[in-house]
């Protein structure tokens, strides 16, 4: 599979795509998950409530975000590479992490829920024809590929992992 080019997605997204140097962009992501899930399995219920300062998210915040985005940018996969024509919509972050009551969740529901979102994407990635991958639709108001979305859910868990790491001390 080619990388995605510019055309493929909104500028804001290369932060994400430029974060993954790698072609084999479903490889990347099977073994993403492994490491992440290995990484999430080390931190307690307890330490998972830890915020960095007190308006920032907690550990589990992050978690869930990280899989409400793998799960919106899956389905926007989805229907581009189904050739869905409507424009998709956009997604505030912050609305969805205010509204989620993610640290009222179990941190162990949070982490599968990641790992079942991911799993559930990579069964539809795996199956896509090199025209699926190819077709182009409409996210947010900007034009946006199956193949770009699939390098943004990469550099997203690299970002907010590398967050998770160097603000939150996760092993």
């Amino acid at each position: 599979m080619r990388r995605p080019d510019a055309s493929e997605h909104a500028p804001y997204f290369s932060r994400y795509i430029d974060l993954v140097p790698e072609d084999d962009v479903l490889t990347v992501l099977q073994t993403q998950s492994d490491q992440t899930q290995q990484m999430l399995a080390s931190i307690s219920e307890e330490r998972s409530a830890y915020r960095y300062e007190p308006e920032k998210w907690s550990i589990k915040g992050v978690v869930g975000h990280m899989a409400d985005t793998d799960r919106i940018f899956g389905y926007r996969l989805l229907a581009i590479a189904r050739g869905d024509t409507n424009s998709l919509p956009g997604f505030d972050e912050n609305a969805y992490a205010a509204n989620s009551n993610f640290d009222r969740w179990s941190f162990r529901d949070l982490v599968e829920s990641l790992a079942l979102v991911r799993k559930s994407n990579l069964l539809v990635m795996r199956n896509l024809s090199d025209e699926d991958w190819d077709r182009r639709g409409v996210a947010n108001g900007n034009p946006t590929s199956s193949r770009a979305l699939a390098f943004m859910m990469v550099g997203h868990e690299r970002h907010h992992v590398k967050v998770l790491r160097e603000r939150y001390s996760v092993a």
